[in-house]
Order: C-alpha cells, then sequence, then structure tokens
C-alpha cells in the first residue's frame, strides 16, 4: 500500500493532455493500486493519474455501488444520455465545490488492470464520476466548466 501526494491546483501538470498507455506494465499495475489507495485515503470516489503528477491515461473510481472499485486505463466514453446538474468537489481543489452539468448517464470503454478491454455503464453519481476523471485526463478541471463555483467551507458553516 502506497498512498501518493495528490497534486493540487494551480499545478501545471493539472492542466496538460494524459498520455495513452501503449503497454500495461506492472509499473502501470502498480500506479493503479497506487491511485485507489490514495482515492481511499482521502475519502476520494475517483482519481486520474494527473492528480498524482502522473501524465498517463488511467482513473479509479469507487462510488460506493456494486460496481466496487473501477480501474480504467485509456478511458473513453463512447456513449451517453440525459442530462443531470450537480455538486462536485475534487480532490486536487479541496476547498471549493461547484454546480456542474453532466450527462446523466455514460458507457465507458478502456482496458483492466491486465490489458482487457471492459465496458463500464453507468448513471448519476457513478456517470458524474466517470466523466470527472475522464475530464482530468484531458487537462479538464470542474472548475473550469461549472456554472456556479464557491467555496466549500463557506457552505459548510451555513453561509
Amino acid at each position: 500500500m502506497a498512498i501518493r501526494i495528490i497534486v493540487k491546483e494551480p499545478d501545471e501538470v493539472l492542466h496538460k493532455k494524459a498520455k495513452e498507455v501503449t503497454k500495461i506494465t506492472p509499473n502501470v499495475q502498480k500506479l493503479l493500486t497506487d491511485m485507489a489507495d490514495t482515492m481511499y485515503d482521502a475519502d476520494g470516489v475517483g482519481l486520474a493519474a494527473p492528480q498524482v503528477g502522473i501524465l498517463k491515461r488511467a482513473i479509479v473510481v469507487d462510488v460506493g455501488d456494486e460496481h466496487g472499485l473501477i480501474e480504467l486505463i485509456n478511458p473513453e466514453i463512447v456513449a451517453s444520455s440525459g442530462e443531470q446538474l450537480g455538486s462536485e468537489g475534487c480532490l486536487s481543489i479541496p476547498a471549493l465545490n461547484g454546480e456542474v452539468r453532466r450527462a446523466m448517464e455514460v458507457t465507458v470503454k478502456g482496458l483492466d488492470r491486465n490489458g482487457k478491454e471492459i465496458t463500464i455503464t453507468g448513471s448519476e453519481l457513478l456517470a458524474r464520476a466517470l466523466q470527472h476523471e475522464i475530464d482530468h485526463l484531458n487537462g479538464v478541471l470542474f472548475t473550469d466548466i461549472a456554472e456556479r463555483v464557491y467555496d466549500r467551507r463557506l457552505d459548510e458553516e451555513g453561509e
């Protein structure tokens, strides 16, 4: 188990496009394991490799549903439908939340840790998390697309 340091905004790596993973090596598999450990340690529901300073197209997501931990290499959204507007936060921008419009349901294709192609369809929170993490791979933060951004600490104090 290795907890990695989560890169925080305004670090440049968060604004860069991640590179495709061309070969799944033990280092890539260790990265996925470390990312999951880091996400759980930080009480997050998703983490993308750029958030730990690695510009590779890899994400982990666990929203606490029947899917459990989802590890995706080179994920891409192949279908989406519906619309939802909801609050998002980010482990790389700890003080802020935002109202972000996303698809209600998405289907994502990618590779698992062994290089096998997998397809995941998720709705509501899972769809939101998948879209959020894939955005990270393209250098897009929720604050770039939010309709409203607010300080989470003020909101928690009831202001």
